[in-house]
């Protein structure tokens, strides 16, 4: 059985052979040991500070996940959730936006997009570092790991902005060269989209020190460039899916680097905070069960856990699961378990 739980010290080593696979483009978790470190500390440290009121305003948490197999208790996979983005380091996107070029006189009437380097996104929540072994893509296990941040996030929600985003992977061809780097960013920091990426990982501030400020009219790139604006990476496609699924949508803001689209939406409007209830525990052996499946969480905060599985209810007060169940998210009877189908039908 999958369980995504929050992550551990123990999880280092873990961690970093995650980051060694990730692959270009994927800057919140790139192979550099110091910050591979850097964002284990980080969430250590989020998961310390109490659950029971919001987070200051003033401070950024990070939320972070692992899948693991809890039969042989191999760690495949991560998640996140930052709590409030570009407080402690400048947040950049750019807004795709469209100009009016028209003159009666000479009967012309132009549509033109245009890009603008913005930071709109500031103190919103962000889903984040979402990777999962290639070995371990099937059996739902994608769906899980993604969709056990939502419960979270229902189980939490004054830890969070009303608002959450998700960033997507940009469009990179074979050899991992972004057509949107190079007819835009190498311009300006004139090195590999690689060598870019792990340095603002580091610091993004170097973005505001390089990137032009004005307005960039996308019809000046390369036509290769323009027809990858807000197209997402081959191995992101089932991801923006799965969160598409559950409300989030793009609204025309993209990554500065690959541009990736941003996707968008309001807590109370994801499905699986909006449908998810909150039952009582009742572990029955061999439970009968229908061929439904279903995302469940229990209550906890440190101890948080997170399965698919099949259930049934006694009544509207119970939820029935097996011992296996109920040992692997770590409840007891009457403790509670939030529920939601593992899809929307």
């Amino acid at each position: 059985m999958m369980i995504v739980r929050p992550i551990t010290a123990q999880d280092h080593d873990a961690l970093w052979q995650i980051a060694k696979i990730t692959g270009a483009g994927f800057t919140s978790l790139q192979p550099n040991p110091e910050a591979v470190a850097n964002k284990l500390d980080w969430a250590l440290a989020s998961f310390d500070h109490s659950s029971n009121k919001p987070a200051d305003r003033q401070d950024d948490f990070l939320y972070l996940f692992v899948m693991e197999d809890n039969q042989t208790g191999e760690v495949v996979g991560t998640a996140g959730i930052e709590s409030a983005v570009g407080l402690n380091a400048p947040w950049y996107n750019y807004k795709v936006n469209t100009q009016v070029h028209a003159s009666r006189k000479l009967d012309v009437y132009n549509t033109v997009e245009t890009l603008m380097l913005c930071s709109d996104h500031t103190s919103f929540s962000e889903l984040c570092t979402l990777f999962l072994n290639p070995d371990f893509r099937h059996s739902s296990n994608g769906a899980l790991l993604s969709k056990s941040r939502l419960m979270f996030l229902a189980a939490f929600p004054k830890l969070f902005s009303h608002t959450v985003i998700a960033e997507m992977r940009g469009y990179c061809d074979e050899n991992d060269i972004s057509p949107f780097w190079e007819a835009l960013g190498r311009h300006f920091f004139s090195v590999d989209f690689i060598d870019a990426d792990r340095h603002i990982s580091a610091d993004k501030a170097i973005i505001a020190e390089l990137m032009p400020r004005h307005p960039i009219y996308a019809n000046l790139l390369p036509e290769d460039a323009c027809n990858v604006i807000g197209v997402t990476h081959e191995s992101t496609t089932p991801a923006r899916k799965l969160l598409e699924d559950e409300g989030f949508r793009y609204t025309k803001y993209v990554d500065i680097f690959d541009a990736g689209p941003l996707l968008e939406t309001k807590v109370q409007d994801i499905r699986a905070v909006r449908d998810s209830h909150v039952f009582k525990v009742k572990i029955i052996d061999n439970p009968t069960t229908d061929e439904r499946r279903w995302v469940i969480a229990n209550d906890h905060f440190k101890d948080f856990r997170c399965t698919v599985g099949s259930l049934s209810f006694g009544g509207f007060e119970f939820v029935n699961i097996s011992s296996e169940q109920a040992q692997a998210l770590n409840v007891q009877g009457n403790d509670l378990l939030r529920v939601v189908p593992l899809n929307a039908s």
